[in-house]
């Protein structure tokens, strides 16, 4: 019986990449942000409470997942540089990772709100290509 708690890790860390990878697209949160949109399209769209129930516990998983992507964005391949070059970057992030969160698409189900959180992802995906193109 003590074998499995030596062999059990002492800390459990969670990260994008083991290693800065270098692999970083905001269409990773796009995609998740899109699943919201669908999904609270769905939402309204169908009346049964148990299928309302799944929708939203889903929807709040991606909403999760468009913050997480976000933020790898932000912390991770967004740099000094860039942000000079475009001070309204870090507002930018803010309100997308407010749009996504439970002041936002994980909240709501309304797709309006989800056209928001895309219009802000959009905005976050031109600069990111921009950058790329430097």
């Amino acid at each position: 019986m003590r074998l499995p708690r030596l062999l059990a890790p002492r800390t459990i860390v969670s990260a994008h990449c083991d290693l800065p990878c270098g692999v970083y697209d905001p269409a990773q949160a796009r995609i998740e942000a899109e699943s919201v949109k669908a999904i609270s399209e769905k939402y309204q769209a169908n009346p049964d409470p148990e299928f309302r129930t799944r929708a939203i516990l889903i929807k709040e998983q991606r909403a999760e997942l468009v913050k997480h992507h976000l933020w790898v964005l932000w912390t991770d391949y967004f740099k000094p540089q860039h942000f000079e070059k475009y001070p309204q970057l870090h507002q930018l992030f803010n309100e997308a990772t407010k749009l996504a969160g439970a002041s936002g698409a994980k909240g709501s189900v309304d797709p309006a709100v989800a056209d928001k959180l895309l219009a802000k992802i959009e905005e976050i995906s031109k600069i990111f290509w921009e950058t790329k193109q430097a």
